[in-house]
């Protein structure tokens, strides 16, 4: 008999853990971390009901935290295993583990400074930087299209997916007695027609499908159209000097974005422009993409081919330190900052927001999906104050949300 357990984005987005049970194997299919919920600290440290230690396999569709944010969990719990998954997805969850561990560590530790008498210190990080070590070296890497068995009974293929550097979904082979039953998790499935990356490849006939659904209920705004958009707040800025902002995920979105400028100046709707990069996670990914050429689409390919780099153009800037970062603030004229967190919860693109939101020539450009609560939604809905470093930061600078830039398959795609 099989049994399929749904422990995360179910009822909720994020969180992707599911696990396949047979009479002969146990696989868990991701393990992410739940985010954007008051609750979501409480479910991170709640295991699964199973002993990890009891799994045969564990699969990893892609790098994103929402899907494998809560792996070094596994082998905190005794899980000793393969985790398998893409060479680029390997790639990219180091770096993407590495800062969450570094990033959980950190803010206990400023919490722990700031106690006062009677209150309670925080709980211990998730996981440590060397269970999150000892993680990262049970990822095992499997080709796309290559038929893997994973554990008695139980087979896999990787499909590209589309979404990030390295995603898949997956294709599950399970011998069940005499019969054969194929499952595909798609995990995220991205966008035709994104840039740099192949489309997502349609999955073989299945039994049993489990879809994301994260924009099963629309369709997006055609690319085209957005870039538009895009090019259009560029060449303001640009006719009376001001800056532009973009908060971007570090994984995906960022790259996406430095694609797009470089192509307006390819194709000459540009002249010129000063980009900058202030992310040293989106630096690390970008470095990354020169490594896995094997999954570019056919226009970056041709680029290589000419040899031009998609993630490579004049006046593009990868900064690395604090104090390159800091300097963008006291440079004055017109450029680009691209910078992370995605939805202004934290990192460097605070700074940048606390120096120009103030200054009408700013143009602040939201281009991914803004969660409640976060500064990311308070700019799109319109408030004219805004809490930066605690102190009210009126917001003069103009708004802008961009919305055909997602990463995820609208209705129509997914019902395709």
């Amino acid at each position: 008999m099989i049994k399929l357990g749904f422990y995360g984005a179910a009822g909720e987005v994020t969180g992707s853990c599911y696990v396949l049970t047979t009479d002969r194997a146990r696989v868990m299919i991701d393990m992410g971390m739940h985010q954007g919920e008051r609750e979501a600290d409480d479910h991170n440290r709640r295991m699964p009901p199973i002993d990890p230690a009891q799994l045969d396999a564990v699969v990893l569709t892609h790098a994103h935290l929402d899907h494998c944010g809560r792996l070094p969990l596994l082998n905190k719990n005794g899980y000793r295993g393969r985790i398998h998954c893409t060479d680029a997805t390997a790639d990219v969850t180091a770096i993407i583990l590495r800062d969450s561990a570094g990033i959980q560590a950190e803010d206990c530790l400023r919490f722990n400074r700031r106690l006062r008498r009677g209150e309670e210190p925080c709980q211990e990080p998730l996981y440590s930087v060397p269970e999150t070590e000892q993680t990262l070296r049970q990822l095992s890497a499997v080709g796309y299209d290559q038929v893997t068995a994973i554990a008695d009974g139980i087979s896999i293929k990787f499909i590209d997916a589309g979404h990030i550097l390295g995603a898949a979904s997956v294709q599950m082979i399970v011998q069940d007695g005499s019969r054969t039953i194929t499952f595909v998790f798609s995990g995220d499935v991205g966008v035709s027609g994104s840039p740099i990356l192949r489309d997502p490849t349609t999955p073989l006939p299945a039994d049993v499908v489990i879809l994301e659904s994260t924009y099963g209920d629309r369709d997006h705004k055609p690319l085209d159209k957005t870039r538009d958009e895009l090019l259009a707040i560029l060449k303001d800025a640009q006719s009376v000097g001001g800056k532009v902002l973009i908060p971007a995920f570090a994984v995906g979105r960022t790259q996406d974005l430095v694609f797009h400028i470089g192509e307006f100046l390819r194709e000459g709707k540009l002249p010129s422009v000063r980009v900058y990069v202030d992310s040293p996670m989106a630096t690390s990914v970008s470095d990354l993409y020169a490594r896995h050429k094997d999954v570019y689409d056919e226009r970056a390919t041709q680029l290589l081919a000419d040899h031009m780099l998609p993630l490579s153009f004049p006046g593009l800037i990868y900064t690395r330190t604090v104090e390159e970062s800091k300097r963008l603030n006291e440079t004055r004229g017109s450029m680009v900052i691209i910078s992370a967190r995605g939805m202004c919860t934290g990192g460097r693109i605070m700074h940048h927001l606390y120096h120009d939101l103030g200054n009408p020539e700013t143009h602040v450009v939201i281009a991914g999906y803004q969660g409640q609560g976060t500064l990311g939604r308070r700019l799109v809905d319109g408030a004219r104050t805004v809490n930066i470093f605690r102190e009210a930061i009126p917001v003069r600078a103009k708004v802008h949300t961009l919305g055909g830039f997602s990463a995820h398959a609208g209705q129509s795609a997914l019902l395709t």
